[in-house]
C-alpha cells in the first residue's frame, strides 16, 4: 500500500478571492486581546492577580508578521498587565487602556504613513466596530460576537484563543507571498519565542 499523497496546506484556499485582495494591500495589523487573542474568559487568584491564556500558534504568526515587515499592534480596553506583558514578550507595540481604539489605530497608520485601507484589525466585540468598520481587512474570530460576526469582511475558522488570529497571520502571509521564505527558514530571525 502506497502512503497518502502529502496535502500542502494554503491558506489563501481558506478565504474567498476578495479577502486575498484585501490581505495583499495590508501592512498594518491591529488585534484586539480579549475575546480574540484569548478565550475572552478572566481567571482571578485569590490575591486578584488576573491571568489569561494565549495560544502559541497565534504567537508564532505574530512573530513571523514582524519578520516579514509587517506592523503589528494590540490595542485593548482593558488595563492588562498580563496583555502587556504577551505584547513585550511577541515584540509587539501593546496599547492598554484605550478609550477609542479607531483614534488608535488611526494614530498607527499616521505614524507609519498608511491608509485605512492597509490595515487589518481583528477583533470579536462592541469596542472593536470602529475598527473594524473602517479597516482595510476585518476579522473576527468564528465565535465573535453575532453583531460583529455579521459585519466584517472575513469570519476565521479557528475560535479566539485556539488558532483564530494564526489563521490571519497564515492568510497574510501567504497573500504576501512570504510562505516559501517562512517554510525554507522557519523561525524568528531575531529570536523571540512565540
Amino acid at each position: 500500500m502506497s502512503p497518502e499523497p502529502i496535502v500542502a496546506y494554503d491558506p489563501l484556499s481558506l478565504v474567498p478571492p476578495e479577502i486575498a485582495e484585501r490581505a495583499r494591500q495590508v501592512r498594518l495589523v491591529c488585534l484586539d486581546v480579549d475575546g480574540t487573542l484569548t478565550d475572552g474568559r478572566l481567571y482571578f487568584d485569590a490575591a486578584g492577580n488576573e491571568m489569561k491564556s494565549f495560544s502559541v500558534l497565534d504567537g508564532q504568526g505574530l512573530v513571523q508578521l514582524r519578520r516579514f515587515g509587517f506592523h503589528v499592534a494590540l490595542i485593548t480596553a482593558r488595563p492588562s498587565l498580563v496583555a502587556q506583558k504577551r505584547g513585550a514578550d511577541l515584540g509587539l507595540e501593546t496599547h492598554i487602556g484605550v478609550a477609542d481604539k479607531l483614534a488608535c489605530m488611526d494614530e498607527l497608520l499616521a505614524r507609519h504613513g498608511l491608509a485605512r485601507e492597509q490595515a487589518c484589525f481583528v477583533g470579536d466585540d462592541l469596542p472593536d466596530l470602529d475598527c473594524l468598520c473602517v479597516a482595510g481587512l476585518s476579522v473576527a474570530p468564528a465565535n465573535a460576537h453575532p453583531w460583529i460576526a455579521e459585519r466584517v469582511h472575513w469570519r476565521t475558522r479557528g475560535r479566539a484563543g485556539e488558532g483564530a488570529v494564526r489563521e490571519v497571520c497564515d492568510v497574510l502571509l501567504a497573500a504576501h507571498g512570504h510562505v516559501p521564505a517562512i517554510l525554507a527558514g522557519h523561525g524568528s530571525r531575531d529570536g523571540r519565542r512565540a
